[in-house]
């Protein structure tokens, strides 16, 4: 009885940031097309909400990359894309070849070839590696897909928080009152 407006307080909060994130990856604009390219990531979007008698839990879901997507990643040489960035490359912690995989199966999916200088088309291989060094060395811009709605919503969220919560106990305030009479 005590929950029922805090949890749709947080049921919302969850639901704008998520709307939000994924109105941004398909608005956003990457060189050669949005970030929404295999809506894997806009359709893992996602939040856990538990409710138990004395707390609340809420987490907000996504592929793994999403997190580089939205922070960007320095580069192994430049930090100039994403100097904030907690992330980067060249420390070994990463999936060896993650990167490379993930680039030659998009320049096969889009087709997409550098020509040589005599005007020849280059392989697919080839391409993706050319593009593979470039990110590597100079990183990814962050997009900020998540963390700007993240953060609009999270600063409104403490005054609906607490609104919902002064709800919830008048609610049982008035359930115990007429229970005792």
């Amino acid at each position: 009885m005590l929950r029922k407006e805090t949890e749709k307080a947080l049921n919302t909060f969850a639901k704008y940031v998520i709307q939000q994130s994924r109105s941004n990856l398909t608005k956003g604009r990457k060189p050669y097309g949005s970030y929404n390219d295999t809506k894997a990531l806009y359709n893992s979007l996602g939040y856990d909400l538990n409710v138990s008698p004395n707390s609340f839990s809420l987490s907000i879901n996504m592929e793994d990359y999403g997190a580089f997507q939205d922070q960007g990643v320095q580069g192994k040489t430049s930090s100039a894309k994403a100097p904030k960035s907690p992330f980067k490359f060249g420390r070994g912690t990463g999936r060896k070849g993650g990167l490379t995989q993930g680039i030659s199966k998009w320049v096969k999916r889009k087709r997409f070839q550098f020509r040589d200088k005599k005007g020849r088309f280059l392989s697919y291989d080839s391409t993706a590696f050319l593009i593979t060094r470039s990110i590597y060395h100079k990183g990814i811009k962050p997009s900020m897909f998540f963390t700007k709605p993240f953060n609009k919503a999270f600063n409104d969220l403490p005054d609906d928080l607490l609104q919902a919560y002064a709800l919830d106990v008048e609610n049982f305030l008035k359930f115990a009152t007429k229970q005792n009479r």
